[in-house]
């Protein structure tokens, strides 16, 4: 099935939506306005069209391979990552003075969506570059900048994020890859790191290894960890290479899904580093990347959302099968059957609530960096914060649930591979476990993001929905602005309970038990409030005579669907946040069936 960019959904999404133009008053970005955001959004649809769709299928089938202590790329993969570095891709976002484009990190966001619709497995690639470039430009010295920043920016190299090891899973504290100093201002590394995405390849000349270890007189524990880098091939000050380090990856996993992203076992044999940033502060300097790439993550699933949405609705108007009620036909497009129109309308709107998430989270990020004001940035600070934990995990989330959805318009082809479905759902099923599991997330959210402020940034979040409310009324009357009022009073209701139980230590388990549920609240609520806002500008175009008709009457319909579909589960969302962790401690082992 033909992949098409959705170029105007996003360009809505980042002006109505995540309003992208509030930026222009920081002054941070003198080189964009629409007309580059309309040819950037094009360009990149252009490139997944062309260049990463076509791969994606023998991707999948054939995918990558390892040998030899080596992993080559699956067919075809190398000459495009070549291509796309070379379009200039990977800088679209980070510093003029180190060779980006100083562009905004939400219009980076919106113009990766495609390359991870298109190819999923190529996406995961070029993310983690950006997730690099994002820690060395934060905690990187002038050195390492001008030597392998500027190389990340170019898409020359390539970066990899390497923390997990086979007994500490998420636990980092748990780490115990030793970094020795040698003496000459580097250091010798030594253990085995595990789930490398795209930690060896040949689609370049050298990868960047950005890994955790800890030095020998480190405290244990997260406090005692520290931040490294270390390039596959070294490299003098002049970039110019040497000999191959002293790593290499020693397999690849075999994977339900992405099968043309190698992630790879690495074992670090006294390979040769250098320290980034400060001695036992690599935790927190790690998540200057773990943090962009959890975002980048939540945009992956709307992404293979938006994929397997595409394949079920033209599936739905090709397939022809029963008599329609709405026209009679026998034989009729199962499109126009109402639960398979319900389905797709419910996908379509789930995609855009999580495609508005994100892109706010990435608005959030560019102001929390380039307000005018110390009170400004800490205002959007909390905001990004805040909304990270519920980009990465509402919106993954998501893309499986859509993901599975394709599958099932698509009946009993969608369960068999060479109809392309399934492999969506093989794919889309790793982004929840990406970057810290969402239940990680869930746990981040309450017991770090919802308390850091006192409570503030959510109560923000809350006043904002309330005045789109108001707003709502002069477009809808009835049940969805009823709906969206009731859902609001529920995240208003479930942030005031679990703020009340973090204040009480004998209540902690109360605020864990109920995490999952508030995240997935938060993200229901705040996508309902995306939604809105596309309503509410689409509502106001119509009045202008801007615009395609029909195509904006498609944006207030959109959030009726939600409303109906989604926010009136918020009763049933706020009924699990507040069981407390008394039911859960009563259900034992014996409970539960173990023997």
């Amino acid at each position: 099935m033909t992949y098409r960019a959705p170029v105007r959904d996003l360009a809505f999404s980042l002006e109505a939506v995540a309003r992208i133009d509030d930026l222009a008053a920081t002054g941070a970005f003198p080189d964009y306005d629409r007309d580059v955001m309309a040819a950037v959004l094009e360009a990149a649809g252009q490139v997944a069209e062309t260049l990463l769709a076509p791969l994606n299928r023998v991707g999948d089938q054939q995918g990558a391979r390892y040998a030899d202590g080596a992993v080559t790329a699956a067919p075809g993969f190398a000459e495009a990552y070549r291509d796309f570095a070379a379009g200039g891709w990977t800088g679209l976002a980070a510093s003029p003075a180190h060779g980006g484009q100083g562009l905004p990190k939400a219009l980076e966001l919106a113009a990766f969506e495609p390359v991870h619709s298109a190819n999923m497995a190529f996406g995961l690639c070029p993310m983690l570059s950006l997730a690099a470039i994002e820690a060395l430009e934060a905690h990187g010295d002038g050195r390492q900048k001008h030597l392998y920043l500027t190389r990340l920016i170019s898409g020359e190299w390539t970066g990899a994020m390497c923390l997990t090891e086979p007994q500490a899973g998420s636990d980092l504290g748990a780490l115990t890859t030793q970094a020795v100093p040698k003496g000459d201002g580097t250091y010798s590394l030594t253990g085995q790191k595990i789930y490398i995405t795209w930690g060896d390849h040949d689609a370049t000349d050298n990868i960047l290894h950005l890994v955790l270890a800890r030095l020998p007189d480190a405290p244990p524990g997260p406090k005692g960890i520290s931040l490294f880098l270390a390039p596959k091939v070294m490299v003098n000050d002049q970039g110019v290479p040497g000999a191959r380090n002293a790593f290499r990856p020693v397999g690849i996993e075999h994977k339900l899904g992405i099968h043309a992203s190698p992630t790879c076992v690495m074992a670090y044999e006294g390979a040769t580093a250098e320290l980034i940033g400060r001695p036992n502060e690599g935790l927190a300097h790690m998540f200057t990347m773990m943090n962009a790439a959890r975002v980048a993550v939540g945009v992956e699933g709307v992404a293979i959302a938006e994929r397997a949405y595409q394949q079920a609705l033209a599936y739905a108007l090709d397939r022809r099968q029963g008599r329609s009620p709405w026209t009679g036909e026998t034989g009729a497009p199962i499109f126009d059957h109402p639960d398979v129109r319900r389905t797709l309308s419910v996908m379509k709107a789930r995609i855009e609530a999580g495609r508005g998430i994100c892109l706010s989270t990435g608005v959030a990020a560019d102001l929390a960096r380039h307000s005018a004001t110390e009170d400004e940035k800490r205002f959007w600070k909390g905001r990004e914060d805040l909304l990270t934990p519920i980009a990465k995990a509402w919106s993954t989330d998501m893309g499986v649930e859509v993901a599975s959805l394709g599958v099932q318009v698509h009946g009993g082809m969608g369960f068999i591979e060479e109809t392309g479905a399934a492999q969506h759902y093989r794919d889309a099923r790793i982004a929840p476990i990406y970057e810290g599991t969402n239940g990680i997330q869930a746990m981040d959210l309450v017991g770090r993001k919802l308390g850091q402020d006192g409570g503030e940034a959510a109560r923000a979040v809350i006043a904002d929905m309330t005045v789109s409310l108001g707003e709502l009324k002069h477009v809808f009357e009835g049940k969805p602005v009823e709906r969206f009022a009731t859902a609001v009073e529920a995240v208003r209701d479930a942030t005031l309970w679990l703020l009340d139980r973090k204040s009480d230590p004998v209540a902690a388990d109360d605020v864990l038990a109920g995490a999952d549920a508030y995240l997935k609240l938060m993200g229901d609520v705040i996508g309902g409030w995306m939604l809105a806002r596309g309503a509410i500008e689409a509502a106001r175009r119509l009045k202008a005579g801007e615009g395609d008709p029909a195509w904006l009457e498609g944006k207030l319909a959109l959030f009726e669907i939600y409303a109906a579909n989604v926010l009136g589960h918020a009763s049933s969302r706020l009924a699990a946040i507040g069981q407390g962790g008394g039911l859960l401690r009563r259900m034992t082992r014996e409970a539960l069936g173990a023997t």
